[in-house]
């Protein structure tokens, strides 16, 4: 078990998460039947400031707040201890982005940030939920930070030695978080809060859209990752496998620094003053991406064989069954990654032009997006919270809690096929995304949008309700396994983090050269962003002034 002080950080990063998903997910909750025209909201509480709670607290506080306790635990049991050093500024980020987090979520709360989770100008929030998105990030920079200087003192320690495995995927995707980051930062210091404050009249939003993506795709790689990172050093734990190749998960997580961040535009394909020709270089780019995903999931097939053949699988596919599916930490986390699959091929067609051109602003771009981060992301963090919290508070997760944790795992996954499933149909129907309920004054095409079975907005409700269900489940393992449970007394009654060992032997050191990769991902970013973000800066129209239309 970790130290006393390292543990509270980690179930205080754990609290503010599971905190805003509450939130969060009663907010898709009331979405999915306000679509329907089956809920009429208060006149204090408008359905886009919902969307944006659900957003900005699920997409955002959720899951970081969530990925830094893991990385916390992870990098305290593989390096040791955190120094009073470390500690100190962990602390210090960790109340700098609850800064932030507050002060955005009241500012949603109050009506006067209605702008969803990419806050698209030239839609204008208060400067204030400006202000608070900046500490979120600078918050989460010092955190990270800190963890990097715990690395670097471990390395100090050990000189010429490749760093842990669960260490060099932390750090990767600090690293990733960080350069990602510096769009976002750029928009909302030098364009957003000047211009919400009044202190310069319009903002040029193709700039701002820009900057917003340069961070926007791949903070997606920031929820994949320590999602990854489970795949690759837990599951072979929990399987009694070592990892198959060192060497090849640090080589997909290097590849996701290089490939992740050079690919905005791809968000950005029905926008005008963007040459064809740098959205086809992102888009090429964004196709690269593949490459590191492919070799993630070769590593957890030949996981799964060694695995199975292990316990006695015999035949080409014999070795299946004899995965642990009894185990949840395992099952959850398998279920995860099988999303992930028509997650991905949905990726491929959002980033191909002629394809997007038929889905961009419809509600497949939702569905899809729930089906690769609402459940590979989100279901590999509650496998995570299976084990996470008892091994931090050392209580046990006792057996009455894995059924509770199999049937909700269960309700999740029915609950995501059908809501997903819906919105990917519904939204090659022409049903549009960020949008509440309108009839369209009965227009033939709104109406297919409410016939049939999957192509139903009711299907897409029970679907969010079943969801709900299964949220509220999850707290309630949550807060068993913090406060109630008791507390383990033997020894086989402790729950371990269970880390995989991994084989650094063959692995070469210049998959370590930090200075090497954060170079050649800077030179891919300054070739793909450098001369159009120069042409906006340019040839810059005159700008917009605010709107505010809630």
């Amino acid at each position: 078990m970790l130290a006393a002080a390292d543990r509270k950080l980690a179930l205080w990063n754990i609290g503010v998460a599971y905190t805003a998903f509450l939130i969060g997910t009663l907010a898709g909750l009331l979405q999915v039947f306000i679509r329907n025209d089956r809920l009429e909201l208060p006149a204090w509480l408008d359905y886009y400031q919902i969307l944006t709670a659900h957003g900005v607290l699920l997409a955002l506080i959720f899951t970081t707040f969530f990925i830094f306790a893991f990385f916390i635990s992870g990098m305290s049991k593989s390096l040791g201890t955190f120094g009073p050093k470390v500690l100190l500024w962990n602390w210090i980020g960790f109340v700098v982005m609850l800064t932030g987090t507050v002060l955005a979520t009241v500012m949603i709360v109050i009506g006067e940030a209605s702008v969803l989770y990419t806050f698209y100008a030239p839609l204008m929030a208060s400067p204030w939920y400006y202000v608070g998105l900046a500490l979120f990030v600078v918050g989460s920079w010092i955190m990270g930070f800190a963890l990097v200087g715990h690395y670097m003192k471990w390395k100090k320690a050990n000189r010429g030695e490749l760093s842990p495995l669960f260490a060099f995927m932390t750090v990767t995707t600090i690293v990733l978080w960080v350069i990602a980051c510096l769009g976002v930062v750029a928009t909302v210091l030098f364009q957003y809060i000047p211009w919400a404050f009044g202190w310069v009249d319009t903002i040029n939003v193709e700039l701002s859209r820009t900057l917003f993506w340069y961070f926007g795709h791949p903070l997606v790689y920031f929820w994949l990752l320590p999602a990854y990172m489970a795949w690759y050093t837990v599951v072979p734990k929990i399987l009694g496998v070592p990892v198959f190749s060192d060497s090849l998960a640090r080589l997909a997580f290097v590849l996701f620094i290089l490939f992740s961040i050079p690919v905005g535009f791809h968000h950005q394909l029905m926008e005008p003053g963007i040459s064809d020709f740098w959205k086809f270089l992102q888009v090429v780019l964004t196709f690269m991406v593949i490459i590191p995903s492919l070799m993630t999931a070769f590593s957890m097939f030949a996981n799964f064989e060694r695995a199975g053949r292990k316990n006695g699988g015999k035949g080409l596919f014999g070795w299946f069954t004899k995965l642990p599916w009894k185990d949840l930490r395992f099952t959850s986390i398998f279920i995860a990654m099988a999303f992930f699959i028509p997650g991905g091929a949905g990726g491929i067609i959002n980033a191909s032009f002629q394809l997007n051109e038929i889905v961009h602003n419809t509600l497949w771009i939702v569905g899809h997006f729930h089906i690769t981060v609402g459940t590979p992301v989100a279901m590999t963090f509650m496998g995570l919270t299976y084990w996470l919290i008892p091994y931090l508070t050392g209580r046990k997760f006792s057996n009455t809690m894995k059924k509770l944790g199999f049937i909700q795992i269960g309700l999740w996954s029915v609950g995501m096929l059908l809501m997903s499933t819906a919105q990917h149909i519904l939204g090659l129907l022409g049903a549009p995304r960020r949008t509440a309920y309108s009839g369209y004054n009965g227009h033939e095409s709104a109406l297919e949008w409410f016939d049939g079975i999957l192509t139903n907005h009711v299907t897409m409700a029970v679907g969010g309700s079943i969801l709900f269900l299964s949220a509220m489940l999850l707290l309630y393992i949550v807060i068993m396994s913090a406060f109630v449970s008791p507390k383990a007394v033997e020894p086989d009654e402790f729950v371990e983090f269970p880390l995989a060992e991994s084989d650094k032997r063959a692995t070469p050191k210049f998959l370590e050269n930090w200075w090497l990769w954060i170079g050649m991902a800077f030179l891919l970013i300054i070739i793909a962003y450098a001369i159009p973000i120069a042409q906006m800066i340019q040839h810059a129209p005159p700008g917009s002034r605010g709107f505010i239309t809630w």
